[in-house]
């Protein structure tokens, strides 16, 4: 969920709406949980909105592409417990735009699936205010798909109704007329958990075979997916055993037996394993993408932040003389960015460095350069400083910059200068612990549900995870590290190292994580 201080008191603190400007409300579809499903339009209108009011399930990684000045109102509805009441909603979209503002309303799934968008649509249109809807990819199909069900199959089902099983179905006239519903070939059936009993009973009361194929998905599309499959007569058993909970789809019909061979969702290889990543948040994103692909459950805990040394004397002289030197290595991305970002603001381009040669610790590194049209002209074989080293044995011999962070090993330096290089050694950015490990899960909460491993792809990661984490449950976090200088300082810490990349490389860390994964039993409670 957002930072309190963002969220709007949503029964005291609607705005004056007698300002006569007029903005515009974006009823958007959020997707089924997976961000990732997200359309493009939805993430273009969420990156540039002034506020947005989002619904319960919401991913909060959806949250982060918001602006920093943007309002976020929580008006999030579970059952019969309501933030806002649907009028107090339809109120806050009308105020807000009236004051000129661009709104989103993020809806789970599509807003008019089951989502009240159309009501809302509606109020929006009967006060002047324009609107646009922003289709989302529907919960009813989604999880289907994800749990191996085509909703249809020309062999199977040529019929597909969608339906809510959240009405009251003891009332004396229900809104369902259960012998049409019973003859339909496929039945998507949202909310329906807490009814699931009843449903089934309606179908068979009204013609349908108990035999027949049905499923019951829980959290459908995220990676804490559970599904029960059976016949419509087992179904409500099965689910009460398993312990599923809303929110859930209920799937009946003969595609329900494609499961067995279409299951691609629960297949992948990291499947059901747990990963924390602990990397900054704007560097998590490629790794945390990787392990998503593979199936993994991941949640992004930064434990540290990079700070740019500012001001920087000693940075301004080497830009002024970059014709002195013959060579310029860089040791991370981060030195990458900011020694090049301070190259430019100087007004100086990429000519500036014509005359020196550029040696990167490793590919990362040397991708850091592709946005300022350069490219590395030596990568060493192994990914750290001994290797790098190791590929200046046959150089000859010039003056060199060292661009890093500051406090970072001497191996480098000292190296170097026994070469015969002379070494100007340039601190551009120093690491800190992260300012906030709380939001949104606490690793007091964490210990409760541990993830199978934890990413560390630097020694100061493992000291700043070492400080949020007692002693005593490190041995509750064992750790994939990025090579053995990394591995080296969280043994150091008390972590069990538990897999090791053999390159510093994300590629490498993941390939490491697979084949840890394929050897060792685990068991899963998700965090979601």
């Amino acid at each position: 969920m957002p930072e309190q201080s963002r969220l709007l008191d949503n029964s005291q603190s609607l705005p004056d709406s007698s300002a006569r400007a007029q903005g515009k409300v974006y009823l958007v579809g959020a997707g089924p949980g997976d961000s990732s499903l997200l359309t493009l339009r939805g993430a273009e209108l969420l990156k540039r909105c002034q506020v947005l009011v989002i619904d319960r399930l919401i991913p909060s990684d959806l949250l982060e592409m918001v602006s920093r000045d943007c309002r976020i109102i929580d008006a999030g509805k579970s059952g019969s417990r309501h933030t806002l009441t649907q009028s107090q909603i339809n109120s806050v979209l009308v105020r807000w735009a009236r004051l000129g503002k661009e709104v989103v309303r993020l809806k789970g799934g599509d807003p008019y699936v089951f989502g009240r968008g159309g009501e809302e649509a509606v109020w929006l249109k009967e006060h002047n205010v324009p609107f646009e809807v922003v289709p989302g990819v529907s919960a009813a199909v989604a999880a289907a798909s994800c749990a191996g069900i085509p909703l249809t199959h020309r062999d199977m089902s040529s019929q597909l109704v969608i339906l809510t099983g959240h009405e009251k179905l003891d009332k004396d006239k229900s809104s369902h007329d259960w012998a049409a519903l019973a003859k339909m070939g496929t039945l998507s059936i949202v909310m329906g958990a807490a009814n699931l009993a009843q449903i089934c009973q309606k179908l068979m009361a009204n013609g349908k075979d108990p035999q027949t194929p049905a499923a019951m998905i829980e959290k459908g599309a995220t990676p804490a997916q559970r599904v029960v499959i059976g016949t419509i007569s087992e179904l409500p058993t099965l689910a009460a055993q398993a312990g599923l909970s809303p929110p859930s789809l209920v799937v009946v019909g003969q595609v329900v037996k494609l499961r067995q061979t279409l299951n691609w969702f629960e297949e992948r290889p990291l499947w059901g394993r747990k990963v924390m990543v602990t990397r900054t948040r704007a560097q998590a994103g490629r790794l945390s993408s990787l392990l998503k692909d593979l199936g993994a459950q991941v949640i992004e805990r930064p434990v540290i932040r990079i700070e740019p040394i500012a001001p920087n004397p000693a940075l301004e002289i080497v830009l002024d003389n970059l014709i002195n030197f013959n060579w310029l290595i860089l040791t991370s991305p981060n030195g990458a960015s900011f020694f090049l970002n301070s190259l430019f603001a100087r007004g100086f381009d990429a000519r500036s460095l014509s005359g020196l040669k550029i040696a990167v610790i490793g590919p990362a590194t040397g991708e850091a350069l592709a946005p300022y049209g350069l490219k590395p002209d030596l990568t060493p074989l192994t990914y750290m400083a001994e290797g790098l080293l190791e590929s200046f044995k046959e150089v000859k011999p010039g003056r060199l910059i060292l661009a890093r962070a500051e406090g970072a090993r001497d191996v480098l330096p000292v190296g170097l200068k026994n070469f015969g290089f002379e070494v100007t050694e340039l601190n551009l950015y120093r690491t800190l612990p992260a300012l906030n490990f709380g939001d949104p899960l606490t690793f007091k909460e964490l210990k409760k549900n541990p993830p199978h491993l934890t990413t560390l792809t630097s020694a100061s990661s493992a000291k700043a995870l070492a400080s949020v984490i007692g002693q005593a449950d490190r041995f509750l976090f064992p750790v994939c590290s990025i090579g053995p200088i990394t591995s080296l300082a969280a043994q150091e810490f008390g972590f069990t190292v538990a897999a090791q990349s053999q390159q510093a490389s994300i590629l490498s860390m993941v390939s490491a994580m697979t084949e840890y994964f394929k050897r060792v039993e685990y068991s899963y409670e998700p965090w979601i």
